[in-house]
């Protein structure tokens, strides 16, 4: 599963990404799909097993424009983008 991490800010994405990537983690910048309905227009994807990092690395910045996690899935061929917490919380 892949989890997006939305921000308000193209700088805050792909400080972010880099960040992630620095911390071992395999991150890529993509448009925001629409579906999210928030955005810059640049989000950060990576892999869900590595959210706990993820999670840690956001704390250590200072990324006011941080929207939230998401996942995305494709439910009847289309992409749905839900809001995304972790596998524990419900």
């Amino acid at each position: 599963m892949m989890i997006l991490a939305v921000f308000r800010s193209r700088a805050h994405s792909l400080d972010y990404a880099q960040r992630l990537t620095a911390y071992g983690v395999v991150a890529t910048t993509v448009p925001t799909p629409k579906e999210a309905k928030i955005g810059c227009g640049l989000c950060v994807r990576f892999d869900a097993r590595y959210f706990v990092r993820a999670q840690a690395v956001l704390k250590t910045g200072k990324y006011s424009t941080f929207k939230g996690f998401y996942k995305t899935d494709f439910v009847n061929g289309r992409m749905s983008v839900t809001p995304y917490y972790g596998e524990y919380r419900r």
